[in-house]
């Protein structure tokens, strides 16, 4: 049963209209939120408008009312000089090979004298060529061979292709993969470049070799995921993907990439899973060991429950809520951002100064340990004080049950303060869906993560992907499968 407003007393009106505001908060907060996510800046720093160490004046100058009027003609000579600071023309990297080209004079110049010359290099592209590899086998037989026409003669062996009995060779199969799963170039762009060169390639074609090339690195693929599953280290995260729906026409249902990434090794295994449930990661995680680093998905809290595993939650996610709030409560929003941020000045300074483990522990313990503590008692505090729908109290909310999950990171010099490396390990599959919208099938999801597994340990390993998937489609079909991990790319020699 409601009541008329006329029948409240002042107390009773006044808790009304707090109520009222706190949702219309609480609403504005989301509206904005929902425009930064469409229109925004992604970026989440902060800089804090007033300088610790600066001075502050505590009184005001006072002006002359009438100041005097004096004209002075004053003279002077600049001396214009270079700007040392200019980083000058490029330079061209030395490996290069270098193509000389002679320019004489139009004038005659016979009988003269050469007193130097003037070098002048240019950066120039000669576009990738497709061309044949003819191998030739002569056939030998003994002169004295009655049987000559049902002799098998002598002959060499061919060399032992990626695809048996296929016209593409490693290094075409290669820059496929490379052109779509590092430089995002969707198949049918790849036809027209084709095309361009006088080659006519179906889209039928190029998918057989993929297909024929996955088959051939699923080994690889399966000794990446033991190898990355027995470190005793990993960071989680997930991302979305488009799947066509073989159903439906033209329907697509929401899959997921779940990337797990090894900080000690800087390695990267891609996983796909239908849907975004504890499904994937239990299934994948089931005989883990050691730290697991996540953000805050409730997919992940079960693991706080596994005796063998030791969850660590990421600061970044804890301080983005904050990050957040900057608009709505901006000084409890900048005092926490200002203590989250001499967290990351030491993990800067461990960097800077190339701590190792043991290291970069002592020195969180000494400076990180009581900005933690003091920034604990201030979100307690906080959490009481302000709202539970503001955003400083959705802030604290997030933080408050997370909080030893959070600093856990003190525990070991090995551990990092956030889950960013895994993050930054997805960027290529958010590149990917821009370009070719969805994957064809849960096949080639499947097929997708694991060239984002492989490419992507290249990238945190700095190898090139290409000469790495060349040399390792010449020899995989020949090699031990106890030796695998010597063609992994942290591993492999080019």
């Amino acid at each position: 049963m409601s009541i008329a407003l006329e029948d409240m007393t002042y107390e009773e009106l006044l808790e009304v209209t707090k109520k009222q505001e706190a949702l219309i908060e609480e609403m504005q907060f989301q509206i904005d939120q929902f425009k930064r996510l469409l229109f925004g800046a992604k970026r989440e720093r902060f800089v804090k408008n007033i300088d610790e160490n600066q001075l502050s004046l505590p009184f005001e100058v006072k002006q002359d009312e009438t100041p005097e009027k004096q004209q002075e003609v004053i003279t002077y000579v600049r001396n214009k000089t270079k700007h040392e600071n200019h980083p000058g023309r490029l330079a061209l990297p030395s490996h290069l090979p270098v193509k000389e080209i002679i320019i004489e004079p139009d004038e005659d110049t016979t009988g003269l004298k050469c007193i130097g010359k003037e070098v002048t290099d240019q950066l120039e592209l000669v576009p990738a060529k497709l061309f044949i590899k003819r191998y030739i086998r002569p056939k030998y037989i003994k002169p004295d061979d009655d049987e000559q026409l049902n002799h098998t003669g002598i002959i060499a062996d061919l060399p032992v292709f990626p695809i048996e009995k296929g016209i593409a060779g490693p290094g075409l199969l290669a820059q496929i993969m490379i052109d779509k799963f590092v430089d995002h170039l969707p198949i049918y762009r790849q036809i027209e470049r084709f095309k361009r060169e006088g080659i006519k390639i179906s889209s039928s074609t190029i998918n057989g070799w993929q297909e024929a090339v996955c088959n051939l690195l699923e080994p690889l693929y399966d000794t990446l995921k033991h190898r990355v599953l027995t470190q005793g280290y990993l960071q989680v995260d997930e991302t979305p993907i488009p799947v066509l729906d073989k159903t439906t026409k033209g329907k697509t249902h929401r899959g997921y990439h779940w990337v797990y990434y090894s900080p000690l090794e800087k390695t990267v295994f891609f996983d796909y899973s239908d849907g975004r449930s504890r499904e994937g990661p239990t299934r994948l995680l089931k005989d883990f060991k050691g730290y697991l680093q996540t953000d805050g998905y409730k997919v992940y809290d079960i693991f706080n429950d596994k005796k063998k595993i030791t969850l660590l939650n990421c600061m970044a996610h804890a301080r983005r809520g904050f990050e957040k709030a900057l608009d709505y409560d901006k000084p409890r929003a900048e005092y926490a951002l200002g203590m989250f941020q001499k967290l990351y000045a030491v993990e800067q300074k461990a960097r800077e100064e190339k701590l190792d483990a043991k290291q970069r522990h002592e020195l969180r313990l000494d400076k990180a340990l009581p900005v933690i503590n003091e920034l604990s008692k201030w979100i307690v505090e906080t959490y009481k004080a302000v709202l539970p729908k503001s955003a400083v109290g959705k802030a604290t909310a997030y933080c408050m049950p997370r909080w030893d999950n959070l600093i856990a990171y003190l525990h070991d010099g090995s551990l990092e303060i956030d889950n960013n490396l895994a993050e930054n390990a997805i960027r290529p599959i958010a590149l990917g869906r821009k370009n070719y919208l969805f994957a064809g099938s849960k096949r080639g999801a499947e097929r997708a993560a694991m060239f984002y597994s492989f490419f992507g340990t290249c990238k945190k390993n700095n190898v090139n992907p290409f000469e790495w998937l060349r040399k390792v489609l010449k020899v995989i079909p020949t090699y031990k499968v106890n030796k695998l991990q010597e063609l992994l790319p942290q591993n492999l020699t080019l």
